[in-house]
């Protein structure tokens, strides 16, 4: 029996700037994406009807999962009348602002797109991706992109530096619908310098970046919630570079190479119920592994699905 496995990458912002407001209720955002090695774990099997599992208690696993949605899509568009059963292995948070219900839908497209032998091309999925989320083309590829528009547009840029990373999460999620309902972007006369940051990224750095980065939500949520803003503050105060990723309520920095307080910053952070995470920049997306064979599996290869990959999945 043919298994498909896919690792879905998480993502942060390296900077957040929102234009404008539509007339169709969403913003046009102008955004510096990066991958990051977070990840969640999914398998696809053959089935006669399309169920997911999961032991992530707080993730419905009927059509309100963002990964039975996407199937269903994926069914009327192409015709398919056979099933799937995809396990659902969840490690990046939930409500994060790290894109994990983006990269699961990702993820579902190309891992049923190849279970059921549909042969769609990246762009065709790509097209299906945005009407789910506006993250999920950049999850497809993942890397380092620009994206424009709502997040779908999207401009590849080089893969910076392999950067150890630092992620800390207080125990609660942040509605991003709430976020952009309370921006006032009358209000606002900053914005994050985007164009510095790029042409930074494009000479093949990185650090640099934290003096002209920036996330426009991070103002209203912050407000919201104030003891977010109070461990920022701190970390600030301890020496470190410090954002948060898309509306919240994660916090990110780099990892410098000698910090004697480092391993103090974690056990506080936990005491106080935060979790944290320690990893790195990664240049994809998705990374797939078919297996086929009835007894254990044999592994066909891996796949990692990246933003320099061909237009075909």
């Amino acid at each position: 029996m043919k298994k498909i496995r896919i690792k879905a990458f998480a993502k942060i912002n390296l900077s957040l700037d929102v234009i404008a407001k539509r007339e169709d209720g969403y913003h046009e955002v102008e955004m510096v994406l990066q991958s990051i090695s977070l990840h969640d774990e999914l398998l696809f099997m053959p089935s006669r009807v399309l169920s997911l599992e999961t032991k992530e208690q707080r993730l419905p696993t009927d059509d309100r999962n963002l990964i039975i949605k996407t199937a269903k899509k994926l069914i009327e568009f192409s015709g398919f009348q056979d099933g799937a059963r995809i396990i659902l292995n969840k490690k990046i948070p939930v409500g994060a602002g790290l894109g994990g219900g983006s990269a699961d839908a990702a993820a579902t497209l190309v891992g049923l797109n190849r279970l059921w032998g549909l042969n769609l091309p990246l762009s065709t999925l790509e097209r299906l991706g945005v009407s789910v989320g506006a993250d999920v083309p950049f999850c497809l590829t993942g890397g380092t992109a620009l994206a424009k528009g709502i997040g779908e547009i999207l401009n590849t840029l080089p893969t910076p530096p392999s950067e150890r990373i630092f992620l800390t999460k207080p125990p609660f999620s942040v509605s991003t619908a709430l976020v952009y309902k309370k921006l006032s972007l009358e209000q606002e006369d900053w914005h994050p310098e985007i164009k510095s940051i790029i042409s930074i990224i494009q000479r093949g750095e990185l650090l640099p970046i934290t003096h002209f980065w920036g996330n426009m939500l991070e103002k209203v949520t912050l407000k919201l919630y104030p003891e977010i803003k109070e461990v920022m503050e701190w970390l600030g105060a301890s020496g470190f570079s410090v954002r948060m990723t898309g509306s919240g309520p994660t916090l990110f920095m780099f990892i410098p190479e000698t910090c004697g307080c480092f391993n103090e910053v974690k056990t506080r952070l936990r005491k106080i119920g935060w979790w944290t995470y320690e990893g790195s920049l990664v240049g994809k997306g998705l990374e797939l592994r078919e297996e086929k064979g009835s007894k254990g599996g044999v592994e066909n290869g891996k796949n990692t699905i990246g933003s320099d990959q061909t237009r075909q999945l």
